[in-house]
Formats: C-alpha cells, structure tokens, sequence
C-alpha cells in the first residue's frame, strides 16, 4: 500500500498598530482560525514593532483545494 504524503498550507498575518495589539484580538483571531481548522505554529513580534506575526498551518483536503482554485 503507498503512503500519501501529507500536504499543507500555512496562513501568516500581521496585526497591530503603534500602540501594540489586544490580547483579546489576537485570542479572537486564533479562535476564528481554529474553527477554519488552522493551527497556530508560530507567534511572534518582529523586533522594533509592537505588531503581533501569526503564522499558522492546516492539512490541504480535497476541499480546501477547490476554494483556492476558484477565482
């Protein structure tokens, strides 16, 4: 029997402003994503900024290949 190779497909964004971020946009943020099936691998502040980077991944299905395909 072959093994299937598991393929995924990352998200990252950038939220925040000058004055930093809100732990409550971010949990928000995290929480929508998880519902969308993304996990959070990475969560960091680029240095001189008060910004938040979230980077995030999820296993790429048959469905989730059909809503990137569609323009």
């Amino acid at each position: 029997m072959a093994e299937q190779t598991v393929q995924w497909e990352y998200r990252v964004l950038t939220i925040g402003n000058a004055f930093g971020t809100k732990d409550e946009y971010i949990e928000a943020t995290l929480n929508e994503w998880g519902m969308e099936g993304w996990e959070a691998i990475h969560v960091y502040t680029p240095s001189q900024n008060n910004k938040v980077t979230l980077v995030a991944k999820r296993q790429v299905t048959s469905a989730s290949r059909r809503l990137r395909s569609m323009p």
